[in-house]
């Protein structure tokens, strides 16, 4: 329980940081309050489609992943933080991911490092018990 909170925390922290540095990620709400919510709501939602949709398109477009030596990953990423954009816009949550260039790919990239970053600092499974 203590690592899926974590983790989320994580995530939030890592959008909010891509929302900060990428014009085209906005993140709205009236108060500060408000805002921590929805990046709370968008955390769970963007490792849900982490957890479930990107195994699939990854085992999908394997042959792709391995001709491209990786690279097709960072495409594949964007995707899922334009999918989290448009499933909170069905949920009425205010998180927007403009365009795929260069918003969704440069925001991709910059909650992986991020999520790189934080999981080289945060404990591991085992430290939390």
């Amino acid at each position: 329980m203590k690592n899926l909170i974590i983790k989320l925390l994580a995530n939030a922290v890592a959008l909010a940081i891509a929302a900060w540095l990428i014009s085209g990620i906005t993140i709205q709400g009236a108060t500060t309050g408000r805002r921590i919510l929805t990046l709370l709501i968008v955390a769970a939602i963007f490792g849900l489609v982490n957890a479930v949709v990107k195994p699939i398109v990854k085992l999908l477009s394997l042959p792709f992943i391995i001709l491209t030596l990786g690279l097709l990953i960072f495409v594949i990423n964007a995707a899922m933080l334009l999918l989290t954009s448009w499933i909170t816009g069905k949920l009425d949550v205010q998180f927007h991911v403009a365009d795929f260039w260069p918003s969704a790919l440069l925001g991709a990239l910059v909650i992986t490092i991020v999520g790189m970053l934080l999981n080289a600092v945060l404990p591991d499974k085992a430290e939390l018990r």
